[in-house]
Order: structure tokens, then sequence, then C-alpha cells
């Protein structure tokens, strides 16, 4: 079990027994534990046709903050095919009851051409102000909706679409949203059984907590998903580990490195609901400059090697002068 009192290091491994969760969980509140993955595809801002889509929010309440790609009658029954004739990932038995609650967007479709039109795709009260209606309730048929899914407002993912099908899918169906026919997807949907804890809730910048400055997380059960991912955040923690022992200041990464965009990302305060994540372009910071030259991509990853690397070197610096 987990000793507060002393220095202590959490990665999934760890707690594979029920006594060392129920620790945890105990200590960090249930609500913060997560047991299942449920995850909507993201793609990337720059990419997707704002010809087509359009910032809105329903009846123009609040900020304009979601995302909006319209469908006709054609799109959407065009969209519904690829929908439910999709292939879909496998699930394994110890799997199916977590999907009773939560219900992947084919699951719900099969219920019914307009189930979902009537669900995450209603279209009621979005209006695209670009063009003349006289409509007082609907403008369009469906609509997808996208939301931030990162502080850098870079990523934005599809609302309510949950899924199981196989990747290959899942980019002929998102590309067939109008808007998104050439959107760049950074993370595909997926639904299994994960251990994972809220991290903006419960972890800084540090991989400490922050109801105990001794106790240090790393691996999945932060959200980082991937072999490096979890190996990178397993080292950072190990450093900071050392520092803390050695009453030194803790070290905190610029989000312009990988590693530091990743914490960045799942210890961000404002997540509606935090979803693990694995390396992608979409969460390190913008790179700035001539936005001519920074649409070759050789170009556009030079400069960010070059920034990660003094970055790396910084932190080095740190770690060795003292």
């Amino acid at each position: 079990l987990v000793e507060f009192f002393k220095p202590t290091f959490s990665s999934p491994k760890g707690f594979e027994s029920v006594g060392g969760m129920e620790n945890l969980k105990e200590e960090f509140g249930q609500e913060n534990f997560h047991f299942f993955d449920a995850i909507a595809p993201i793609v990337e801002k720059e990419t997707i046709n704002f010809n087509k889509a359009f910032w809105a929010s329903r009846w123009d309440k609040g900020n304009a903050d979601f995302i909006n790609c319209p469908m006709n009658k054609a799109e959407y029954e065009n969209f519904y095919e690829i929908l439910t004739t999709s292939e879909r990932a496998p699930i394994h038995d110890f799997e199916a009851g977590y999907f009773e609650g939560c219900m992947p967007i084919e699951v719900m479709a099969s219920r019914g051409i307009d189930t979902l039109r009537f669900g995450p795709m209603k279209p009621v009260g979005l209006f695209d102000k670009r063009i003349p209606t006289e409509f007082k309730k609907n403008q369009f048929y469906a609509v997808v909706q996208l939301r931030q899914d990162d502080k850098q407002a870079n990523l934005y993912n599809l609302v309510g679409f949950q899924t199981n099908l196989k990747w290959g899918e899942q980019k002929r169906l998102i590309q067939s949203i109008p808007g998104l026919e050439n959107a760049s997807i950074v993370r595909y949907g997926v639904m299994h059984a994960n251990t994972f804890i809220n991290s903006p809730k419960i972890l800084n910048k540090t991989l400490q907590t922050k109801k105990y400055q001794n106790i240090f997380f790393a691996g999945q059960l932060t959200g980082v998903e991937g072999y490096c991912e979890s190996i990178s955040t397993g080292l950072f923690a190990a450093i900071n580990i050392d520092r803390y022992l050695n009453n030194k200041p803790m070290i905190e990464l610029d989000n312009q490195t990988m590693l530091g965009a990743l914490i960045d990302y799942i210890t961000f305060k404002d997540h509606q609901k935090l979803q693990p994540i694995n390396s992608n372009w979409g969460i390190i910071k913008e790179v700035e400059g001539d936005k001519k030259k920074l649409k070759d991509k050789k170009y556009k990853n030079e400069i960010r090697s070059s920034r990660a690397l003094n970055e790396i070197e910084k932190i080095k610096k740190i770690i060795n002068e003292e």
C-alpha cells in the first residue's frame, strides 16, 4: 500500500493489487480514477476547411467555442451508410460490460437512421451566419461539433464520437464529413479497459501530486499512452524524486519538447474530461514565424527539433551544475 509519509513512486505495475488501488482511491477520491477509455477522434484545427465549417454555440448562448460541420440530407445519409457498414475492432469479453455506460456512435446509429440527428449530431439552434436563412430552428439536416482539446487550441475532438471502428474505417468516416475532407487525425477513437487517474486534478507539472509533495505518478496511470511516453514520464519523475530527496528545486519541462507537451496536456486544469493521449505534433507549442515558410514541413520540423534540443540542454545544465 502507499505510505503517504514516505517518498513514493506510482506506476500501473505498482498497483495491480486490489489493495494498492483501493488505497489510492481512498486518498484521492473515487471520482478521480477511470477504468475505461471511451475516446473520440481528434483532428488538427489547421486542417479543417472553414469554407464549410463555422464557429457557433447552440442558440448563440455564451462564446462560440464549437467548430460545426454541417450536413444536408444526402451528406448525412452517405455518412450514415459508411458508419453502419464499417468494420469494428473486436471487443474482449472483460471489456464488454463497459459499453453499457458509454455507447459507441456506431451502436447508437444502429438504433435508427435518425438517432444521431436527435443525439450528438442534432442541428437544432446551430446557424452559420454567413448563410441567409429563414429557418428559426434547423438550418441544417445534421451537424458534427468539435470541441477544443488542448491549451493551445490546435486540437479539436469530435463531440460524442467515441467509437470502436477500426482506424482505417474511422479515417474514411471522418473525411466524409463536410469540412473534414482533408483533416489530419492525430488520435483515433478507441474503447478499451484501462486505468488512469484524473491528472489535471491530482498532478502538477513535476508529476508530484498536489495533495502530497512526496507522491509521484508516471506511466500509463497518468494518462499518457505508448511505451516511449510511459518510459519518459518514469525517467522524468525519477529525476524529480532524486531532487526532492536532496532538497533541490523541482524541474518542469517546457511544452516545446514532446515530453513537456505531454505533461502539459495531462495536467491542463481546464480539461472537460481527460482522455489518454500519445505523442503528436498537435500538442507541441505552436511554431512562430513566416507562415509561408512554415508550410514547408521539413523547415517547420527543423525548428521544432532545434528549440526542443535547446530546452533539453538547459535542463541538462541545471542538473549537472547542481
